[in-house]
Order: structure tokens, then sequence, then C-alpha cells
């Protein structure tokens, strides 16, 4: 992967606005920055969010607070703990996330 075009700069996180997305159960609120063709994002999700879906997109993730717990569909399960992350490519595994008591995530995707 190679970056271009993006200037040095900080984003305080605090000061994005989060859009809710509602899960199976509970929600994820997503505080969301552009850069050219990366999508950055800081994700919280309430104590029992269960995924609403599927996902294929690619993704590097890292836990930085909570529990997530993440389960692929050929049936194996992980759990990411703070400082703990996945990465995955767009089409390869197909994963659905959930928490029992929240979770905050970084992604990159």
């Amino acid at each position: 992967m190679r970056i271009d075009d993006i200037p040095f700069g900080l984003t305080d996180w605090t000061t994005v606005a989060p859009t809710e997305h509602p899960g199976e159960t509970g929600v994820a609120r997503w505080r969301t920055r552009q850069f050219g063709p990366l999508r950055v994002r800081m994700v919280e999700y309430s104590p029992g969010y269960r995924a609403d879906h599927w996902c294929s997109k690619g993704h590097i993730l890292l836990c930085v607070e909570g529990e997530l717990h993440t389960e692929l569909a050929d049936g194996r399960t992980f759990v990411l703990t703070p400082g703990v992350s996945y990465q995955v490519a767009d089409g390869a595994e197909p994963h659905l996330s959930s928490t029992t008591h929240g979770a905050r995530l970084f992604i990159v995707d």
C-alpha cells in the first residue's frame, strides 16, 4: 500500500462528530476521517453490540479499550483486548464483531 497526497496533520477524535450504526443488537458509533481512498475511524461499540452483517471489507483494526469478539465465517473465533490488532484483506475472510461489555477500536480501511 502507498499513501500519497496526505499532508501531515493531527486528528482530535473528540471533535469528530459520531454517526450511529445500529447492529443486530446495540449500536456502533463511528468517528470517521477520509484521506483519499483511506477511511480511518475511531469506533465505539455499546455493551451488547452484535453486528447485523458479515463483513468482507479489509481492515487493520486495533482494540483500544474493552473486549471485541470476532467470528470468522469458517467458525474460528478471536478475542481482542487493548493493544491487540487484526488485519484482513478485502474479500478474504468474512467476519462478524460483537462485544459483551463494549469496545473502542481504531480502524483503517
